[in-house]
């Protein structure tokens, strides 16, 4: 069978911040893909606002560089496909997967395997990919790199890796400075006998298998991603299996269904570095970009419409996490931050508020987003969304939150299923690493969630790492109670480890909750004589209303407290009638966290300026004699 010699694809796959990104920006600039006088920055490859700010990748994105061999040959194509290392975005790294011929496995020096690493080389073992090891940040001053390869290799057997696979060529790194190389170095030192990426470039030429192809086969071509231009419409990313597609080309759309229509490609473009270029042809194995089909989805396949012959649909884990977004139904909806003054007003005139434009933004997120389901609720203005973790969700909610959605959020759910009869739910491998003096902390911590510890490893160097089978609903917030607990030091990872039966009833959080009587602004008077009842969130002058919750109650029951008492004004003066007291600053939470602090009966309101936690119920008299008959049935 031919194969093309011309060109290589491979994707990049760690687990979270074991860097990536950066080495593909060093593979950028080594292959010469930036003229000298460009102003490059870091992370070039994590173009979405969102990630810059959080520093991880959200969305699998693919790049291009021209690589010149040493012995003067032709230049070679190596296509790279950046992957997300976060399991919540799974399905990114799965249609990352079907577009690449071998992987490259990058695993930190000092933290070896973590579950991210487990679940990205799972997938790649189960697609019988091959797999180069690089061992990245060798320059941490606590890197262990023969303990993190002989961990790598335990990895593999525990994944039932065949002998082929096992048999990887490792390449040692420092993607920070862009040098590799095949010899190990010392513990905590760059590579020495290389001053470039030299080396991990002629390993992928080496390892990654060419892609071959039948000459005499019909065109096949597999839609692995979505895009979206202003001028060309709808771009579909696919890479061409057999035959060759062309400009201007009518070809078989085979749709999901099954449904063949005949579609003819307007534009045809390829990827060089971070751009894309008109293209002409694009041959077995090329990863290139058409416009011109405004319905096409991902999975679907391109064919000769002579001999039309659809390639398999892609296929994803299930969802394990869901939550309802509707519409934002607070008092204060479509009134801006402080919800007052004529600034507010020309804050919020683009403000998207209906459940045609909630329900509308959604089904566009369907079309790009695989491993994400929308279903009905009982109410019309409001959908369950399931995913595949949280973290994937209040990133969904964070990016409509920008383009101007007012939002009301349920709390995150597991997704169950049944099995012989008897409820099954989503459980989770954790994995923590904590100093010894947090450990009882954290096993306390785990205990209260249900999690059994399944192994327990000493480094000696003052940390230890524990992994965890824990029920999915037990780790909704969990993380700002660990990080808490371990003063900030602990690191925590967890991924998808399949469906047990239902554990039980689980109280997360014993605290209630501060939740204002009445509308009003808060003042700083009501602020002083609260602050002893719990944390608050509010700063004076904030507007709240009835319902809104204020502040976390120092005792498990709620409490409902007036925040917008005033000061009464006499017309008597004493020495001591002006006492001065310090209001304690408010506790800040971020989306995630609110998300995470709401028990079954609160909310989130989410709008551009604000995240607000509240009742669902807002009337307090409501809400009373909802608890009486819950309390006498």
């Amino acid at each position: 069978m031919p194969t093309r010699h011309d060109i290589r694809n491979v994707a990049i796959v760690a687990h979270v911040d074991h860097g990536k990104t950066t080495i593909v920006d060093a593979m950028l600039k080594q292959a010469g893909a930036f003229a000298a006088h460009q102003q490059l920055d870091d992370r070039m490859m994590d173009s979405n606002d969102l990630e810059r700010e959080k520093g991880i990748t959200i969305l699998a994105k693919n790049t291009a560089v021209k690589y010149h061999p040493k012995d003067g040959g032709a230049p070679i194509t190596i296509n790279i496909i950046d992957t997300p290392g976060h399991a919540d975005f799974g399905g990114e790294v799965e249609r990352g997967l079907s577009m690449v011929d071998a992987v490259v496995l990058l695993v930190d020096a000092s933290e070896g395997p973590l579950p991210q690493t487990r679940f990205v080389l799972r997938k790649a073992l189960q697609q019988r990919k091959p797999v180069i090891l690089c061992i990245n940040k060798t320059d941490r001053p606590d890197s262990r790199i023969d303990e993190v390869v002989n961990e790598t290799y335990d990895l593999f057997l525990d994944l039932d890796a065949d002998e082929d696979q096992i048999e990887f060529p490792i390449v040692y790194a420092c993607g920070r400075d862009g040098i590799a190389s095949l010899t190990k170095p010392e513990d905590g030192t760059v590579p020495q006998d290389s001053e470039n990426l030299e080396p991990f470039f002629s390993t992928i030429l080496e390892h990654v298998p060419a892609p071959s192809y039948d000459e005499e086969a019909p065109l096949q071509a597999h839609v692995t991603n979505l895009d979206a231009d202003n001028f060309l419409g709808r771009i579909a990313l696919l890479r061409v299996e057999q035959g060759e597609l062309r400009k201007g080309q009518t070809v078989a759309w085979i749709k999901r269904d099954g449904t063949i229509s005949n579609v003819r490609i307007t534009e045809l473009m390829m990827t060089e570095a971070l751009t894309r270029k008109p293209a002409e042809v694009a041959g077995p194995g090329d990863i290139c970009a058409v416009a011109g089909i405004p319905d096409i989805m991902i999975g679907e396949t391109l064919a000769d419409p002579e001999n039309p012959i659809a390639l398999p649909l892609i296929t994803v884990d299930q969802p394990a996490i869901s939550m309802t977004i509707g519409t934002n139904t607070s008092p204060l909806v479509g009134r801006g931050g402080t919800g007052k003054g004529a600034d507010a007003k020309a804050a919020v005139k683009d403000r998207k508020v209906t459940a045609r434009q909630v329900k509308d933004r959604l089904d566009r997120e369907l079309i790009g987003n695989v491993s994400l389901r929308v279903l009905e609720t009982e109410r019309p203005d409001a959908w369950e969304v399931q995913g595949r973790g949280e973290l994937a969700l209040a990133i969904l909610v964070e990016q409509m939150r920008r383009e101007g959605f007012e939002l009301t959020i349920g709390k995150p759910q597991v997704v169950t299923k049944e099995v012989d009869g008897k409820i099954h739910e989503p459980v989770e491998r954790l994995t923590v690493d904590v100093p010894e003096e947090h450990m009882g902390a954290v096993t306390q911590l785990m205990g209260v969630r249900k999690g059994r510890m399944d192994n327990m490893s000493n480094h000696g160097s003052g940390w230890v790492r524990m992994e965890f089978v824990v029920p999915s609903r037990g780790l909704i917030g969990f993380r700002t109670e660990f990080l808490t607990q371990t003063r900030g030091t602990g690191i925590a990872h967890s991924i998808h480890e399949g469906h047990e039966p239902w554990f039980g009833p689980l109280v997360t959080r014993n605290n209630g909750s501060l939740v204002a009587d009445r509308a009003g602004a808060v003042t700083a008077f009501a602020m002083t004589n609260l602050q002893e009842r719990g944390v608050l969130f509010t700063d004076p002058g904030t507007e709240v209303y009835e319902g809104m919750i204020v502040g976390e109650n120092s005792r498990s029951d709620d409490m409902d407290v007036n925040i917008t008492k005033e000061k009464k004004l006499t017309n008597m003066r004493s020495s001591s009638a002006d006492s001065f007291e310090a209001i304690v600053p408010p506790r800040k939470l971020s989306l995630e966290q609110s998300l995470e602090f709401c028990r079954d009966d609160e909310c989130v309101e989410v709008t551009p300026e604000a995240v607000r936690i509240r009742k669902v119920v807002l009337d307090q008299k409501e809400r009373g004699r909802s608890a009486s008959r819950a309390k006498n049935s």
